[in-house]
């Protein structure tokens, strides 16, 4: 049996349905839930619910009783980053009292010298969280996902193509954005496939791309021309308070700004490519999707 956490979410729902399209049947998939109500799709397709709670050790011992294979997406939780390792910790200690046999889990790309990035607090999570997944003698398989392609259009702003200009300071750093769907159907194939015990992928895009390359794939799309421009910190976070950006926020893209001019996200890799079996979604191919 297999079971898929964070089942309503965005990740894991796509990989239930990727692993139904591989030809599992319902019977042989659970969803980890933690509000019934919001997963009557899933029951309406067969799939068997579990509710539990990252937070509640006991309700999820009962919940992974006779899994085999279980997809630890990883925590969305909004509070602060030691929130979502003490979840992804307490999910791990319950699936070796369940004696879960495998974990596959959902970390983040980093660089050697992480420690040195302005998202290190949050790539500090996934390590720790990778750390207790291997000590805890349960086989696993960690996959090292790469940034959203979805993210792009929320870095770029909404009202881009009215004012045809993008204020985000990465410079001319690099990211390998990667479609998040591809990421759950490369989830998918680690747990429909053997072979991956206590092994880290690499899964991002095959080519970085700079916001300057995004600008331009944005006007082509749009058939107007939408600038790029890369602001000192202190200059974007002044702009962003005029414009009454909540402080959460500001602090999120210049975090995340930052982090792209770093290049700490800045990796290239064809593993995904090898478990799709095609080329991942590049990132123009997904411009012209949302802007086309």
């Amino acid at each position: 049996m297999i079971l898929v956490t964070g089942a309503t979410g965005q990740f894991g729902s796509k990989a239930i349905d990727h692993l139904l399209k591989k030809g599992f049947k319902p019977a042989e998939i659970s969803a980890l839930v933690r509000d019934m109500a919001k997963a009557e799709n899933l029951r309406e397709k067969g799939i068997e619910l579990r509710v539990a709670d990252y937070t509640d050790h006991a309700s999820l011992v009962n919940a992974f009783r006779g899994i085999k294979k279980m997809l630890l997406v990883s925590s969305n939780d909004k509070q602060a980053v030691e929130n979502r390792t003490a979840q992804h910790i307490n999910v791990i200690s319950a699936a070796k009292e369940a004696q879960v046999e495998h974990i596959i889990y959902t970390s983040f790309v980093r660089k050697t010298h992480f420690e040195d990035s302005a998202i290190a607090a949050f790539q500090n999570s996934h390590v720790q969280t990778e750390l207790a997944l291997k000590n805890s003698g349960i086989n696993y398989t960690i996959l090292q996902n790469g940034i959203y392609l979805e993210m792009i259009p929320i870095f770029a702003g909404e009202k881009v193509s009215e004012t045809g200009h993008i204020l985000f300071p990465a410079e001319m750093g690099k990211a390998s954005f990667v479609l998040r769907e591809e990421l759950a159907e490369g989830a998918a194939h680690v747990l429909a496939t053997e072979g991956h015990e206590n092994k880290i992928y690499q899964l991002t895009n095959t080519e970085s791309v700079s916001f300057n390359e995004i600008a331009n794939a944005i006007s082509f799309a749009l058939k107007k021309e939408i600038k790029y421009d890369s602001p000192s910190i202190d200059e974007f976070n002044s702009i962003l308070k005029n414009f009454g950006v909540p402080e959460l926020y500001i602090g999120m893209f210049t975090m995340w700004g930052l982090a792209q001019a770093q290049g700490t996200m800045d990796v290239e890799d064809n593993t995904l490519q090898s478990f799709l079996g095609n080329k991942p979604t590049t990132m123009k191919q997904f411009i012209d999707q949302v802007y086309g």
